[in-house]
């Protein structure tokens, strides 16, 4: 168990509390007679402390993304899939508590159930040390190259439009300045006006690439202009 600490970086006060987040209901209903000693009720707990810390995450870092973009990108970011990378990564599943039968079917690489245990896991650390080391906890594993992964999906093009459509008679524009390089690599030059002013400047090695760098700038300028 010390391993999985120093893998966690948390040391427990009260061991106890993570050999329950690490115990299935199988195997409590086998050893312990009683169910309500497995990890289900810390990963409720723990389910909304990691809501609640992505979610203040990504209000502070994000103040370009509006509701419904934070509330995908939060799914993307909590949900089992993502849950169980952080479980393998930790080798969650080598500590787990089976019972027989679960142990017999591959419990221990099943998807839903580490995902789970991350979620206890969290409950465990805040309950034996608090909201801080669980959040910490949060940040170190889950909340891992959130921005990079932001930067590679995002839609800058609606976000903008999204953005600007919050005023009436808004019309944003792009512009094609240029392209320059041979065919094979090709560098295009765009940019984006808001009701003919413009607004911000991108280069990509195709036209929509470039659309969506100077969307981007057009994004953090509006933003920035917001804050003052």
């Amino acid at each position: 168990m010390q391993t999985l600490q120093e893998a966690i970086g948390y040391s427990f006060r009260d061991p106890e509390l993570l050999q329950t987040a690490l115990t299935h209901t199988s195997y409590a209903n086998e050893v312990y007679k009683d169910g309500l000693r497995s990890y289900e009720r810390l990963e409720f707990l723990g389910d909304s402390i990691l809501g609640f810390t992505a979610a203040d995450y990504l209000i502070g870092a994000f103040p370009e993304l509006h509701e419904g973009e934070l509330t995908k990108l939060r799914a993307e970011l909590v949900c089992e899939t993502s849950l169980a990378e952080t479980a393998k990564k930790l080798r969650l599943g080598d500590y787990l508590r089976l019972g027989k039968g679960e142990e017999a079917g591959g419990g221990r690489q099943r998807v839903s159930i580490i995902a789970d245990v991350v979620e206890a896991v969290i409950a465990a650390i805040y309950l034996d040390g608090g909201l801080v080391p669980a959040k910490r906890f949060i940040y170190d594993h889950v909340l891992v190259d959130v921005k990079a992964r932001v930067k590679r999906n995002a839609d800058y093009k609606t976000m903008l439009q999204e953005l600007v459509q919050q005023k009436k008679n808004q019309q944003l524009s792009y512009e094609l300045l240029g392209e320059s390089g041979p065919d094979h690599d090709k560098v295009f030059s765009v940019r984006v006006l808001l009701n003919g002013t413009p607004l911000g400047f991108g280069e990509g090695t195709s036209k929509k690439r470039a659309e969506q760098a100077a969307a981007q700038k057009a994004l953090e300028q509006l933003t920035a202009q917001e804050r003052e």
